[in-house]
């Protein structure tokens, strides 16, 4: 029974098993509990522990810890970083279950250890067993969550620009990816700087093939004008494109290519350098828990793709790529 101090407390107040006492009248009372009442087990039914431990081993996969079930919710966390993913379409249709429930947050994000992931429970006390029944046919044995390690790690970064090839400007935009690759353990291992020839561009490309590194990223050179050759580089290297361009601001100009070897591509355009939350912050995470992205996992995120440039970016909380 949960009793709630607004501003102080919102606990149990008195939990399964207690044996009701004299002193405890007035301390119901305030809660607003005049009565007590007494309910017989029907076959059939189950109490909302036993149905919160059931809807728990739908979710539960490695990587992930739980807590001990409280009034009928148990909750799951991260046991390590990685990248959080949802089976969307098996959790809706769960959760159209009449009295059950699984929240969890936003799915295709990076977490960290301990993060929080998920909260169970059933509505009633008492629930008929059919429903959770019910919801363990949708799921099919499978958990309708997944927390994937990081796979990737060693990058290298090709610098396109005959500005900074020629030590005109200072290389501002390769120290920004590193970082942004180093929050996902990954490590720049090459870097080269080139002009803006393709070819230049391109052999840059067969020449980091050649090292052991687990992805390719080119900044610059991916805007529209005639000397913008990066992508007609990565698509000369033999790379397949999965996209040119994708529906999100900033990054519309951004490509992902793979290699045969199932090796990624990428070009980062110049937003990457300067703005806070760009698509490469949204596809990064996938990309370096070894998921090989498709054309639709661009093609969904113009719905919340538009970044709203806060003054205060508080990214990966709040909707941009959600």
């Amino acid at each position: 029974m949960t009793q709630i101090i607004p501003g102080q407390y919102k606990d149990a107040r008195f939990r399964k098993g207690h044996i009701v006492t004299a002193e405890d009248v007035p301390v119901l009372l305030s809660m607003g509990k005049e009565n007590l009442y007494i309910f017989e087990m029907d076959e059939g039914k189950l109490h909302e522990n036993d149905a919160a431990e059931r809807m728990c081993a739908l979710c539960l996969n490695e990587g992930m810890t739980r807590s001990e079930v409280k009034e009928g919710k148990i909750e799951l966390f991260a046991a390590h970083d990685g990248l959080f993913r949802v089976d969307t379409e098996r959790l809706n249709a769960v959760n159209a279950v009449d009295e059950l429930m699984i929240a969890t947050r936003h799915g295709n994000t990076a977490v960290k250890a301990g993060d929080k992931l998920a909260g169970t429970r059933v509505i009633p006390l008492v629930i008929d067993a059919q429903r959770l029944a019910d919801a363990e046919a949708i799921v099919g044995g499978k958990p309708l969550l997944e927390l994937l390690p990081y796979k990737l790690r060693r990058a290298g970064i090709i610098t396109t620009g005959s500005e900074v090839f020629h030590g005109r400007i200072e290389d501002k935009f390769t120290p920004v990816v590193e970082k942004k690759l180093a929050a996902f353990g990954i490590e720049t291992s090459s870097h080269v700087v080139v002009d803006d020839g393709l070819e230049h561009i391109r052999d840059a490309i067969d020449r980091l093939r050649a090292t052991d590194v687990d992805m390719i990223v080119c900044t610059g050179g991916m805007s529209v004008d005639p000397d913008d050759n990066t992508p007609g580089a990565i698509k000369a290297s033999g790379a397949r494109i999965v996209t040119y361009g994708a529906p999100v601001l900033p990054g519309a100009m951004f490509l992902l290519g793979y290699f045969d070897d199932g090796r990624p591509v990428m070009g980062l355009p110049g937003c990457v350098m300067y703005a806070k939350s760009t698509i490469f912050d949204i596809v990064l995470p996938r990309i370096a828990a070894g998921i090989e992205l498709t054309r639709r996992d661009f093609t969904t995120l113009g719905e919340g793709g538009l970044c709203l440039g806060c003054p205060v970016c508080t990214y990966p909380n709040c909707g941009f790529g959600k």
